[in-house]
């Protein structure tokens, strides 16, 4: 261990790397709920969706571990599982087939542009503001997302929603469940969100909202992959625009939050260089490259890094056994799929409002009195909770960003890379 992670280097040890390890599982492990819950509502088998989660779980942080070597966790991310279901699916209306195969084929242009440092390129190339932009409107997004799952908000009459009647059983338990990790959260605890949907499943018994199975067993094989992996489209729907459009949103969103948690969680820990980067950074990318590839093909959404990484880092993880940790956790909670298939909706909506939290924070650094930066901002925040879609947000920020910043006489700020993406998404907007 010491000779492989470097473990007196980085000033730590063992242990500490063990139990930041666990804590950055306890963190992150409500994505083995939350995840197959969202990709069931795009019509995917629920145990091959968790089995997928926790597979491509357990690779992706495995590459991390052993070829990046850096205490970060990987699984399928939150937003874009979100936009796989919610929007290339329901609102869209492509299979859930078509989705996975945009999954696989950001997973290989991600493998082209780790290969030849392209990732790192695009990313500056993007205006900063728009990257703090899609993190907070994902936010606003996810925690709408959960509020309606659990129907504390509804559909209404003459508005497109309404209060829900949170008097009932169901609301009612998704609110007790959002005090629980709220208070929990406000308290430091580590692994408030699962702790927080376990207790509010325990809740829920009495309540008739948790139901228990007969013959119900904690540990048991994990559920078949069949009918969710290797389902991919023909070559028809592939190369198609829409197809363009849905793969350029998941690359999009994943890039930025991908770097901008690297870098986040790397600058608290001292581990960037003098010029501000992180050494190995193409490693680290490269397992989330594989791991999109990987978790594609057993079924399930984009896989990227974890916020919830900082929780482990700020432990004392500082090196690779953290994420080694981490991934056989993963492993683990294979064989117990059952005890996870327990959790209802309404114990897993407040966690997903209470990461749309978590993902608001870079709206501090947003600049609001600059006109040309705050437009487009809103506008990327505002339309993706707003039209219920992720890529219409971002859309809507890059064509403004070109045009405030143009006629504001700025036009020098805006890359060309900008412009010919504004010109691609006003023309999808007039032909299709």
């Amino acid at each position: 261990m010491e000779k492989f992670f470097k473990l007196k280097e980085h000033q730590t040890n063992v242990r500490t790397e063990i139990l930041a390890g666990l804590t950055t599982f306890m963190t992150m492990a409500y994505i083995l709920v939350v995840n197959p819950i969202i990709l069931s509502e795009a019509g995917m088998n629920y145990g091959g969706v968790f089995t997928a989660t926790a597979l491509s779980a357990f690779v992706a942080t495995l590459i991390m571990a052993l070829y990046a070597k850096y205490p970060f966790a990987l699984a399928p991310g939150m937003g874009l599982n979100a936009f796989f279901a919610f929007t290339v699916v329901i609102a869209r209306q492509h299979s859930w087939q078509f989705a996975l195969t945009a999954v696989l084929i950001e997973g290989i242009i991600f493998i082209l542009l780790s290969l030849f440092k392209a990732r790192e390129a695009i990313f500056d190339l993007i205006p900063l503001s728009l990257k703090k932009a899609v993190s907070v409107g994902i936010g606003l997004f996810i925690a709408f997302i959960g509020l309606s799952n659990a129907g504390v908000v509804v559909q209404g009459q003459g508005t497109t929603t309404t209060l829900g009647a949170v008097t009932t059983k169901g609301p009612l338990l998704a609110l007790i469940g959002l005090i629980i990790i709220a208070i929990l959260h406000a308290r430091k605890i580590k692994g408030s969100l699962l702790i927080g949907i376990i207790v509010t499943t325990i809740i829920g018994i009495p309540m008739g909202v948790t139901t228990i199975p007969e013959g119900f067993a904690f540990f048991s094989l994990p559920p078949s992959i069949k009918e969710v992996a290797f389902q991919f489209v023909g070559w028809d729907e592939i190369f198609s625009m829409e197809m363009l459009l849905v793969v350029f949103t998941f690359l999009f969103v994943d890039i930025f939050d991908t770097v901008g948690t690297l870098a986040g969680v790397a600058s608290k820990t001292g581990m960037l260089d003098e010029n501000g980067r992180l050494p190995r950074v193409s490693q680290a990318l490269m397992a989330d490259a594989v791991g999109t590839i990987f978790g594609a093909c057993v079924g399930t959404s984009t896989v990227t890094t974890y916020v919830e990484s900082s929780a482990g880092v700020a432990e004392g993880g500082r090196t690779g056994l953290t994420s080694l940790t981490t991934a056989i956790m993963f492993f683990l909670a294979l064989f117990i799929a059952p005890l996870f298939g327990l959790i209802p909706g309404e114990a897993t909506a407040p966690a997903l409002v209470m990461v749309g939290l978590f993902m608001m924070t870079p709206v501090l650094e947003i600049d609001f009195h600059d006109a040309t930066e705050a437009i487009p901002a809103f506008l990327t925040i505002a339309m993706m909770p707003f039209a219920f879609s992720i890529a219409e947000g971002i859309v809507f920020g890059i064509i403004s960003y070109s045009i405030v910043k143009t006629c504001a006489g700025r036009y020098k700020e805006v890359s060309p890379l900008m412009w010919i993406l504004s010109a691609l998404f006003i023309l999808k907007f007039i032909f299709l």
